[in-house]
């Protein structure tokens, strides 16, 4: 199946999102609709990529009472903010087209 020919909105849209966040906007409206273009989707995504961020890396409380302080620790609480702050910024990203 061919891909339909973009509209000028659909471009500015495409050229306006970062790689990551055009990715995930193709990628869901290829298996949604099986058009690359269908931008009314922008909330459904970020509303999603947002609940995943809460679901799989949820905003860490503080380290104080049980937490180990360790290197190891911290090494992996900060990978994990990383993530979610990935996952934010795309959705955030998608929201604002």
């Amino acid at each position: 199946m061919t891909d339909p020919k973009p509209t000028p909105n659909d471009r500015q849209i495409r050229s306006s999102l970062f790689p990551h966040a055009q990715q995930v906007f193709w990628e869901f409206n290829r298996a949604a609709s099986g058009k690359p273009y269908d931008w009314h989707y922008l909330p459904a995504i970020a509303a999603a990529l947002r609940a995943a961020a809460d679901q799989v890396v949820p905003e860490e409380e503080s380290c104080e009472g049980g937490f180990s302080d360790s290197l190891e620790h911290q090494c992996r609480a900060s990978e994990r903010r990383l993530a979610r702050a990935e996952l934010l910024a795309i959705a955030a990203e998608l929201e604002v087209e």
